[in-house]
């Protein structure tokens, strides 16, 4: 098979898809499709499929029983732009190849991320995350102005800084982390469906949450098959671990459930609402 194309991926190659206020997720390049993934697992499996059915049906035996490889021959690469911060949870997904833009090199632009008021929320009690239910607008817009105004002093004594003569490297350092950084970032499909699975889940960040929608719908173009699979079988699912599989049995059986206390919680919040706890 020669070089693959999709259609409707070639008509948003270089598109910025707008993320938060001023960040945005751009498709550069992208290597191999659907077609790329049957092709490579035909090489296991000999001729193989012929049909779109038999292909999608494919598609799903090996998401299903992670055969892996087949998607790792496609590639995608992407230009974003994102504030530090979340650049900084980004990079944690190490399978990956990047380059950003570098402080000491270029100066930086005034760019800051701002969130809008309706996600400026208290942190929730006794837990790790963010509350996700707003303040009332009065005091988020307070909050609001305060991030406006530590981000201007911040930018205009780091060009101060400059134009005093201060190396660019040094007078970057109390830039605060809403600056937005750019890079270029290089991710095969499997590992791009793991990303995905980590950072749409409601315990992500809101903000990483909204640039992982807008890649999952560009992913979306250039694989459809696979996407659903993956969305299918790995994005709307949960894992049960051998006590709650036992207890699974027990109540299909009729038998009462034997769990209790958090056990019987996390098992509750799987079924009902298909959230890994």
């Amino acid at each position: 098979m020669a070089h693959c194309t999709v259609a409707e991926a070639e008509k948003i190659l270089d598109k910025e898809f707008k993320v938060l206020d001023k960040g945005f997720v751009r498709l550069v390049d992208y290597l191999g499709s659907d077609e790329r993934i049957i092709q490579a697992a035909r090489v296991s499996y000999g001729d193989g499929t012929k049909t779109a059915l038999q292909d999608e049906a494919l598609i799903d035996y090996l998401m299903r029983q992670q055969h892996t490889s087949p998607f790792e021959q496609v590639v995608f690469t992407f230009h974003l732009k994102m504030p530090i911060f979340i650049a900084r949870q980004w990079v944690r997904h190490r399978m990956a190849r990047m380059n950003e833009i570098s402080g000491r090199l270029s100066i930086m632009k005034e760019e800051f991320y701002v969130p809008d008021i309706k996600n400026i929320d208290p942190q929730k009690k006794d837990k790790l995350e963010r509350a996700l239910e707003p303040l009332e607008p009065e005091e988020a817009e307070k909050i609001q102005k305060e991030f406006k105004k530590e981000q201007k002093r911040s930018y205009e004594e780091y060009k101060d800084l400059i134009e005093r003569g201060l190396a660019r490297e040094i007078a970057r350092i109390n830039l605060p982390l809403s600056l937005y950084t750019e890079f270029y970032w290089q991710m095969d499909l499997n590992n791009l469906f793991r990303f995905l699975k980590l950072r749409l889940d409601i315990h992500a960040q809101l903000e990483m949450r909204e640039y992982a929608k807008t890649i999952l719908q560009i992913v979306k173009t250039v694989c459809p098959v696979a996407t659903a699979s993956f969305e299918n079988i790995m994005l709307g699912s949960v894992a049960f671990n051998g006590e709650e599989i036992d207890a699974l049995r027990k109540v299909l059986a009729g038998q009462s459930n034997p769990l209790t206390g958090k056990k019987l919680d996390r098992f509750l919040a799987k079924v009902k609402n298909g959230i890994q706890l």
